[in-house]
């Protein structure tokens, strides 16, 4: 059984070799630039709203629930309740990662409290940390054990202390940020704190303590993608470490990751910048008198609208709301659809677009 040790690291200048330090500032300056243009979307809701449901719906898939943009879409605003247990879990793993970022967003900090509370909010139980023994990793094609994670309950809890006085206490690690990124995610995986969603739990760490670090203001980079993409590469590094010690190696792969998820979803964001300038001008031409801000906000804070929430964010009567979508559905910006009870007004350029699997 590999061991895991407290942090920091010892020599961690042996890791933050001078392939490291370049490819850091490589993700660095793509960080830098995907910072710069979430500030152009003029509500950070649009990018929160549509990004979580997307990091939530790929992070899920790397623990095999699928589920499909529609579904998730659907599920999200229907008071109908969630007819697909994928599209309700993938929902649960979104507000968790919104409570977190409200958390961080405020103190600055990732406690072992906020951890707890994300496990919680994605599991819907109050497990907490491991007590009990028996939790192994397994090869899911040959039932084989590949790794034990430490098994004593207080020991759990002392790697998770451990865990939390790094992550927020940089005196103990003068590592780039990123680099101390990467050793936080190994470490988190490598204790395995939960009986259920660790691996989930763990990627919102990610994107958490990036805000925490003032790198990105708002979540909008989300690594799970990636892992689905390179999934045996990521599990083969994670165990490299433990079985050699190849931290380089681990590191190399998460900077990478941060650079080619940076570079899509810079690309992505630049695009639903694009689409929103363009229904700005349609609205304001074809329909001045029913153009304004808070509407363009609701139709890009997610795909799917419909008349109560036009009321809500327009501050109008339902007469005056199913008014406003119906004039969008005949400038041809929105689709209505009927689905179940209700009808919901679909912008398919923006679904495409969050649909897109090249982003």
């Amino acid at each position: 059984m590999a061991h895991v040790n407290n942090l920091p690291l010892p020599d961690i200048e042996q890791w933050e070799t001078r392939t490291v330090l370049k490819t850091c500032a490589e993700a660095h300056r793509y960080l830098a630039e995907l910072k710069g243009l979430v500030r152009t979307i003029p509500n950070e809701g649009i990018l929160l709203n549509t990004l979580t449901l997307q990091e939530a719906k790929d992070s899920s898939e790397v623990e095999n629930i699928i589920t499909s943009q529609d579904d998730l879409y659907r599920a999200s605003i229907s008071e109908d309740g969630y007819k697909n247990s994928a599209a309700k879990e993938v929902q649960d793993y979104a507000i968790a990662l919104r409570t977190g970022y409200q958390r961080v967003k405020a103190q600055k900090l990732i406690r072992l409290a906020d951890i707890l509370e994300v496990q919680e909010l994605i599991e819907k139980n109050r497990a907490g940390l491991r007590k009990l023994p028996g939790t192994e990793l397994k090869n899911a094609a040959t039932g084989e054990t590949v790794y034990s994670p430490p098994q004593d309950a207080v020991e759990v809890e002392s790697l998770m202390e451990n865990l939390a006085q790094y992550i927020n206490d940089d005196a103990m690690c003068a590592a780039d940020p990123l680099v101390k990124m990467a050793i936080i995610h190994h470490q988190f995986e490598s204790i395995h704190p939960f009986y259920d969603g660790n691996g989930r739990t763990g990627r919102i760490i990610n994107i958490l303590y990036l805000v925490a670090k003032e790198l990105l203001d708002i979540p909008v980079l989300y690594l799970s993608r990636y892992v689905i993409q390179n999934k045996g590469d990521y599990y083969r590094e994670l165990q490299a470490v433990r079985e050699q010690g190849d931290w380089e190696a681990w590191i190399l792969f998460m900077l990478k990751g941060v650079i080619q998820t940076s570079q899509k979803t810079i690309q992505l964001v630049a695009d639903i910048s694009t689409l929103m300038k363009r229904y700005k001008k349609e609205l304001r031409g074809g329909l001045p008198k029913v153009y304004s801000h808070e509407l363009l906000n609701n139709l890009f804070s997610h795909p799917y609208t419909k008349i109560e929430f036009v009321m809500q964010d327009l501050s109008v009567s339902r007469l005056t709301a199913t008014k406003y979508l119906e004039q969008l559905c005949e400038l041809g910006l929105i689709r209505k659809e009927k689905i179940g009870r209700s009808n919901f007004y679909i912008n398919d350029p923006l679904f495409a677009l969050l649909s897109d699997q090249s982003y």
